[in-house]
């Protein structure tokens, strides 16, 4: 599935630019991104393009916090659709839930989930789809951005308990502490904010029910006429549910309100368990592309069972143990792309012989 993004995600990246010193034009045209397409927020722009778009930029300004910076001076305005519903909900939680299930308007591969446990709120965040390169930029956008909507609401004293990076730690650290405080931690296995659950029961003082019920109809009709088939929004539920371990397709159907023969049927005869591999080969590069990230942590991200799980899926997936993929990446070879490029070229990186070294790790 090819996702999309509203224009209004590169807001302010035409500046942050030529603050470092790149020309944004030239990064664009590398992108695959008319820039023409800047010029009205409601434009689709795909989103594979805006990654790569971030990625290269960060890389040619030498700066480790590109996404960050763009999302520093990010507005209530710049969410489109999505910043009504942020100011016509009672209490901060009811705006976080309503702009999670309203997400699509704005970002068609974001999810956002809210968990409570023990008082704490974590709010996790997930980017679906094959990309090619590293999301580290696009997540920092990404949790920028929901950050400094929270900090809108709660005070600019406000400071969550953690600021999580599933990336490893940067070299500079000014921007992250800059924006966050001390409490950004990275090399965590999700990315997100976590806070205490008590901070999201504040009052939205614009708060009006009968606004609120309006602006959900008027939502929920933009909505309907961009929802996703039934297997790109069973993709997405999987992405969400893996790391709590609960991805069964009793599970799936039960989120979509469907009985489990109705949801096979909607599927038009694929297999929920293809669907749930085509997930995992989607997310396991942004995993394992951190050589200091456990594999047993990548092994719960995915929804594996065990470590061995895993390591026998990753190779029967890609041709090759994950510790021979990661010395590739690490030597220049970049085994990134699409799963079937991926096992292509991990499988012509694998050693000659029935097996040779086949799953093992160092």
């Amino acid at each position: 599935m090819a996702y999309f993004a509203r224009s209004a995600s590169l807001i302010n990246y035409i500046e942050i630019s030529r603050t470092l010193g790149i020309n944004p034009y030239v990064q664009l045209n590398d992108a695959g991104i008319d820039r023409a397409a800047l010029l009205d927020p409601d434009n689709k722009i795909p989103i594979p393009a805006i990654a790569r778009l971030l990625e290269a930029s960060a890389k040619a300004a030498r700066v480790d916090d590109f996404g960050l910076r763009m999302a520093e001076t990010r507005e209530f305005s710049n969410l489109g659709p999505l910043s009504l519903v942020a100011r016509k909900n009672p209490t901060l939680r009811t705006t976080l839930e309503s702009m999670a299930h309203y997400l699509r308007l704005q970002n068609e591969a974001i999810s956002i989930r809210l968990e409570e446990r023990e008082g704490i709120a974590f709010i996790r965040e997930e980017i679906m789809g094959g990309y090619g390169c590293s999301l580290n930029q696009s997540m920092q956008l990404t949790t920028g951005v929901i950050y400094r909507m929270l900090s809108t609401f709660l005070g600019a004293a406000w400071k969550p308990r953690r600021v999580c990076f599933v990336q490893r730690q940067p070299v500079h650290r000014e921007v992250f502490t800059r924006l966050f405080g001390t409490s950004v931690v990275f090399n965590q296995d999700f990315d997100g904010i976590a806070c205490l659950a008590s901070d999201l029961d504040v009052l939205i003082p614009s708060y009006d029910p009968i606004m609120e019920r309006q602006t959900k109809q008027y939502l929920d009709t933009m909505l309907a006429r961009s929802e996703a088939a039934t297997r790109d929004r069973v993709k997405m539920l999987i992405g969400s549910l893996l790391p709590s371990g609960t991805c069964s397709a009793e599970q799936v159907a039960h989120r979509l309100g469907l009985q489990v023969r109705t949801l096979q049927r909607r599927l038009r005869g694929e297999a929920y368990s293809s669907i749930l591999d085509a997930v995992r080969a989607e997310l396991v590069i942004g995993y394992i592309e951190n050589s200091e990230r456990p594999l047993s942590d990548v092994a719960s991200l995915l929804g594996f069972s065990s470590l061995s799980a895993f390591s026998r899926w990753f190779g029967h997936r890609f041709g090759c143990s994950v510790s021979r993929w990661r010395r590739a990446n690490a030597s220049g070879a970049h085994l990134h792309g699409p799963p079937q490029t991926i096992k292509k070229r991990a499988a012509c990186a694998a050693p000659t012989g029935a097996g040779a070294g086949f799953l093992t790790e160092p």
